[in-house]
């Protein structure tokens, strides 16, 4: 053999200095970097029954508007969203549940009595009392929620 191997002292600090560096950044690391990532690969939460009251404090017939809160944390960022459902109670536990919000643009409609009607501010839109469209430039009927009724209070379910 013609060549020595001869590892320096200055070499051989090196070395073990960049391995135990590489071991403590990885011990320090690794946590860090799930902790920081979890949020981000954690399963929603993509729907929830919403208690709306109890069914007999709607009147038969009449559309009654009921608003909540929702809030949703996603990672590190907490929202809360409001929402608007009018309940429309046929006879007996027969009931309907229709998003307040336009689909054509979102707006929110309200019950016209006089009109018999949702109307919606933005463009004019009327919409029936089933949700069905009346007038105005909206693609479809409001959208409608799945219901239930346990023990006389009715519940909604909010897809998110």
């Amino acid at each position: 053999m013609s060549g020595s191997h001869n590892l320096s002292r200055r070499d051989f600090t090196k070395a073990v200095m960049t391995f135990v560096g590489a071991v403590m950044g990885a011990v320090v690391g690794i946590p860090v970097a799930g902790y920081l990532v979890s949020p981000a690969v954690k399963a929603q939460k993509t729907d929830a029954w919403v208690t709306i009251g109890p069914l007999d404090d709607y009147t038969a017939g009449q559309p009654a508007l009921f608003s909540f809160t929702r809030a949703k944390v996603n990672g590190w960022e907490k929202t809360v969203n409001s929402y608007g459902v009018y309940v429309v109670r046929a006879e007996g536990d027969a009931v309907k549940v229709l998003s307040n919000a336009c689909t054509h643009l979102g707006c929110r409609v309200t019950w016209q009595q006089d009109q018999n009607a949702y109307t919606c501010p933005c463009h004019d839109a009327r919409f029936g009392r089933d949700g069905e469209v009346l007038s105005g430039p909206p693609p479809r009927a409001l959208d409608g929620y799945e219901t239930r009724v346990e023990n006389g209070t009715l519940s909604i379910r909010l897809l998110e």
